[in-house]
């Protein structure tokens, strides 16, 4: 009874629209109350436990680099850097077939080793890079799936408030959960560049412009090396010892100020209270998340229905192939409904001891995890960058030759009907990753 109360008042309040942490933390909530008052096992547990293990879920020195790495994300983002990258990439390969849209993918992967979320990502390079693939010859569909699905390998490339999130989970390294990262990240890039290629000689697109000249090349990269220099200042940092995660997140934003305000010379003393206040906004959204996902993974473990469910994972899949097969169908199935983080803290408790039982590596197994939520924000009905990337105002003067205020709309089944050759070819990466560890594990100690 107590499990029905769980997960029924989680998923009613799914269904009806309410956040993700407060279906998670209501549902917790209404569990315990239940639980005192109808079983005599649990009838000393009063409300208090709710506020403690809330607090113990966010009292944590790791997760003191999500709101540090949030502000850098905000500072660079702000100081212009995305404008700067589209211009170095697009004079590197924009002379090619297709050229925006690979531009749209290596930039996508680039930022997002800057601000370390994939809606962040969309709302920062869509307006710029939407556009300029409709007027290369892309449909908007298309153009707006791609960017969002582009954006999803932000929380694959390091630094990823994802991997920090798993490692605060999972005890494990998360300097080793960010080396991880990198090639898989790598190998989605490439996945969609792949698609973009396709798409492109399927409509005989012509390149947009044609071979830069070293020259210009060099000019642009200058622009944009302070941007570039960033994620190779926190990895080399954190892999030469240098400095902790948490201590690189808040370098970061040393970094990002500096950059920002002395050399762009974009951010002004007037800007750092909006930036701080949206950095709070976007930091407080996901602690609650985290406080309300320990407090469900809480409950779990203490009505018993986490170790039902490793034993009952553990007997059904019987060993690593079968298991492996379950644990990405049910993330693929998660990723459509929550958000990654929600479900990191619900699934991870559960699967990672039977992964470490049959002798799955620990970060290899984050990797799989992180990549299947990837996957999960460009996934309908809930993905969440594909909303960001529909909310996206593009001027029907860009896909219709008009002028005006007149906007052009990508409707859900449009967009979803667009990402099906980018799922598919991000599942392809997926499942390298989950049968083939090792390609996570070059770059580990």
């Amino acid at each position: 009874m107590i499990t029905a109360v769980l997960f029924i008042s989680f998923f009613i309040m799914l269904i009806i629209g309410m956040p993700i942490a407060i279906c998670l933390g209501m549902s917790s909530a209404l569990t315990v109350l239940v639980a005192s008052a109808t079983d005599p096992k649990f009838s000393m547990l009063d409300l208090s436990i709710i506020a403690t293990n809330t607090y113990t879920g966010t009292a944590k020195f790791l997760l003191l680099a999500i709101p540090f790495f949030v502000l850098s994300g905000n500072i660079m983002a702000r100081a212009g850097i995305s404008t700067r990258l589209v211009n170095f990439i697009d004079d590197c390969v924009g002379h090619r077939k297709g050229g925006m849209a690979i531009v749209c993918v290596i930039v996508a992967c680039f930022f997002g080793a800057i601000s370390g979320s994939g809606p962040a990502t969309v709302a920062a390079l869509g307006a710029v890079l939407v556009p300029a693939m409709i007027e290369s010859g892309f449909s908007a569909a298309f153009s707006e799936g791609l960017m969002a699905t582009s954006s999803s390998i932000a929380i694959v490339i390091p630094p990823s408030i994802a991997f920090v999130v798993y490692s605060s989970i999972a005890n494990t390294n998360v300097g080793e959960m960010f080396m991880a990262g990198i090639i898989p990240g790598i190998l989605m890039g490439v996945a969609l560049a792949i698609v973009v290629l396709f798409e492109a000689n399927r409509k005989g697109l012509k390149p947009s412009h044609p071979k830069r000249s070293w020259k210009e090349r060099w000019k642009s990269f200058r622009e944009a090396f302070w941007g570039l220099l960033m994620p190779v200042i926190i990895l080399g940092g954190i892999y030469g010892g240098i400095f902790t995660p948490t201590e690189a997140a808040a370098v970061s934003v040393v970094y990002g100020l500096i950059v920002g305000m002395f050399i762009y010379k974009e951010v002004k003393l007037k800007d750092l209270f909006g930036i701080m206040v949206d950095s709070a906004k976007t930091t407080g959204g996901i602690m609650l998340i985290v406080a309300s996902a320990s407090l469900f993974s809480y409950c779990c473990t203490l009505f018993g229905i986490s170790q039902a469910a490793q034993a009952l994972l553990a007997k059904v899949s019987g060993n690593q192939i079968v298991f492996l097969v379950i644990v990405n169908i049910i993330f693929l199935i998660a990723g459509c409904f929550i958000d990654a983080n929600s479900a990191m803290y619900i699934f991870i408790p559960i699967m990672l001891p039977v992964a470490l039982q049959l002798g799955y590596n620990p970060i290899a197994f984050g990797i799989l995890a992180t990549v299947n939520l990837a996957i999960g924000q460009v996934t309908p009905p809930v993905g969440v960058n594909l909303f960001v990337a529909m909310g996206l105002k593009i001027p029907k003067a860009v896909t219709e030759k008009k002028t005006g205020e007149e906007y052009h709309r990508v409707t859900l089944p449009m967009i979803s009907k667009a990402v099906v050759p980018m799922i598919i070819a991000c599942l392809v990466v997926l499942l390298l990753v989950t049968y083939v560890p090792g390609i996570s594990l070059v770059f580990s100690k």
